[in-house]
């Protein structure tokens, strides 16, 4: 891929605007898409986005190719195509994506959190899609970044490396290779399987606002989020459903990393258990909770992260009471059924597939 190539970024969050913002400023052509316009009117007025970074290379008017909300016009002539839209909007923009799709296109999720890739790919196939594309997912987001302004954007760090998987794993190689060229920090990161059960957003996300229900509505989000909230009961509610992540994965035949090993290799942090490495990193210091209990931490994390893991549990033979407990929480505090709106085997299509019929799904894209 070069500076020459389109590259359409999917969603004008503050996390879409930033990416796009940054590869325009990288010298790459760049098109904006978001499903509401009136999201995008004034960057479409202004031609752009100015963004602000401590980062050499992320500062200054990005100017822009195209700002849409126009799928056929996103699309059209795009290399690769970034989704950064929660991951509650995967199989909405799959469904408007479908007839649109080219042959030869890259199609990333940033981030998948669980089963992205895998959801997509089904959604392209019940709409008709008969493109070859090929699809990726990020195990996490690789700016910490934030939305000053509607043609505004911020980011605070760059993360140094994300690691990456394409479904199937055998193109994994051939998505590194091109998108290299704007972000090496990409590495592989063997298959979808592994970058979404080595999702920590569902094991400090949904259950660390739960538990703390009662203080944020009281506080409306005046504390410490890791700090005043994980205290040593709720670290051991977290270690519960860490080790349930761990032990899915293992069914799996995979080695997914615990929450210590985590905050061990992204912020050099140690500690006897969970709660005291916690605490032992400076960076969660600060850091504020939710302002209230709709928040993404439960109507995202929950059915797109939790329930994907729990299910994959129940249908390979791992307990996983823990994260179910979490889930009906969640379901009770929301008047919903996140069992029924999240990503289930199920729904996924996996239901009547063997570990090593799903195995080589994600490695070769086909179980025949």
């Amino acid at each position: 891929m070069s500076s020459t190539e389109k590259i359409t970024v999917i969603g004008a969050g503050h996390g879409g605007k930033a990416m796009a913002a940054h590869l325009s400023l990288m010298g790459f052509q760049v098109t904006l898409y978001n499903r509401t316009f009136d999201h995008i009117a004034a960057l479409k007025a202004r031609g752009g986005i100015e963004l602000e970074s401590s980062e050499s290379s992320a500062h200054g008017f990005a100017r822009l190719s195209g700002v849409t909300s126009d799928m056929q016009e996103a699309l059209q002539d795009a290399h690769m195509v970034m989704v950064v839209v929660p991951s509650s909007a995967h199989a909405d923009i799959a469904k408007r994506a479908a007839p649109y799709l080219q042959n030869g296109q890259i199609v990333v999720l940033h981030p998948g959190r669980t089963c992205g890739t895998i959801e997509f790919k089904k959604v392209l196939h019940d709409e008709g899609c008969t493109a070859d594309v090929t699809l990726a997912e990020a195990e996490t987001f690789i700016y910490a970044s934030r939305s000053d302004g509607p043609a505004q954007a911020r980011i605070f760090r760059i993360k140094e490396a994300v690691p990456l998987a394409a479904l199937p794993a055998s193109r994994t190689q051939m998505v590194l290779d091109t998108i290299h060229v704007a972000y090496p920090q990409f590495i592989d990161g063997v298959n979808v399987l592994h970058t979404g059960l080595n999702n920590m957003g569902a094991i400090f996300h949904p259950a660390l606002t739960l538990l703390n229900a009662g203080w944020i509505e009281a506080t409306h989000g005046d504390y410490q989020f890791y700090i005043d909230g994980v205290t040593p009961s709720v670290a051991r509610a977290l270690e519960v459903l860490d080790r349930e992540r761990v032990t899915v994965a293992s069914a799996l035949g995979i080695r997914a990393r615990t929450s210590l090993e985590w905050l061990k290799l992204a912020y050099d942090t140690a500690g006897v258990d969970l709660h005291e490495a916690i605490h032992n990193q400076p960076g969660y210091y600060g850091i504020k909770a939710p302002t209230t209990l709709n928040h993404r931490y439960i109507f995202e994390d929950v059915p797109m992260s939790l329930v994907p893991i729990a299910s994959l549990g129940k249908r390979y033979g791992v307990s996983v009471r823990g994260m179910e407990s979490m889930i009906q929480i969640a379901s009770i505090i929301h008047r919903t059924d996140y069992w029924r709106r999240g990503r289930t085997v199920e729904k996924l299509g996996l239901e009547q597939w063997s570990v090593s019929e799903l195995t080589r799904f994600v490695q070769e894209g086909k179980i025949e």
